[in-house]
């Protein structure tokens, strides 16, 4: 049975899941939904996540929310390399270990410096906050330090979870991928976690780069500026 899969690709754990189903082979098919179109404030979308977040899927009649458990389910129902989500307890654990921790981790300081850095000034119009924008750059810092020296271990860790490639390195990189769009490159001046992005992406290849189509081109077009706004013009 082919699973809808609702998502905005502008989402971290959107772009986390479809990613995940292509490069799985779970048979799928992907709804585009624009959350700044006012795609989640429907009455139709409304009744699949009364939240009116994203992602969200429909698996025949069944509907469920949240990237975490929507992984964890399609990982138990569907027929997938196990690597993925292993089916052993511990290794499966070592998964659910980083998945808990992102929450507070690369999700939350990553989309900070996103929100604060561009987002928010580029819908309002205006000059970030310089404080709150030093703020979440430090959290989010110390965080991709994180990454580097406790979850990957200085290096000696190919994988977030071990030696294959799980939905955990799917989601980190999913996540610090964001803030490219606000003119920060997380690779750079860190080896260990841009040799680790380059080896995640090229084993999801084509999959990562094609998700990612909309991040790079506002990557690309404004390389964190805010046309008109910020930095102020000459």
């Amino acid at each position: 049975m082919t699973v809808k899969v609702l998502a905005d690709l502008m989402s971290q754990p959107a772009r986390a899941l479809v990613i995940f189903c292509r490069a799985s082979g779970i048979s799928h098919e992907h709804v585009p939904i624009r959350i700044t179109a006012g795609d989640t404030k429907t009455e139709e979308y409304t009744k699949l996540n009364p939240l009116q977040k994203v992602p969200v899927i429909q698996d025949g009649d069944f509907v469920l929310t949240e990237s975490v458990a929507i992984v964890r389910y399609l990982a138990r129902e569907k027929a997938i390399a196990d690597h993925w989500y292993p089916k052993d307890s511990r290794a499966q654990a070592k998964v659910d270990e980083f998945l808990e921790w992102q929450h507070l981790g690369t999700r939350a300081m990553c989309a900070s410096y996103f929100l604060s850095r561009w987002l928010i000034p580029m819908t309002k119009r205006q000059a970030p906050n310089e404080k709150s924008v030093a703020k979440a750059l430090k959290d989010m810092e110390v965080c991709l330090g994180q990454v580097e020296q406790v979850w990957l271990q200085g290096g000696k860790k190919k994988y977030i979870a071990g030696d294959e490639i799980s939905v955990a390195d799917i989601m980190a990189c999913c996540e610090m991928e964001q803030p490219s769009m606000a003119g920060y490159d997380v690779r750079e001046g860190r080896s260990i976690l841009a040799d680790y992005m380059d080896r995640v992406k090229a084993d999801l290849n084509p999959h990562y780069d094609d998700v990612h189509q909309a991040v790079y081109k506002l990557r690309d077009k404004f390389g964190g500026t805010i046309p008109g706004i910020y930095p102020k013009p000459e």
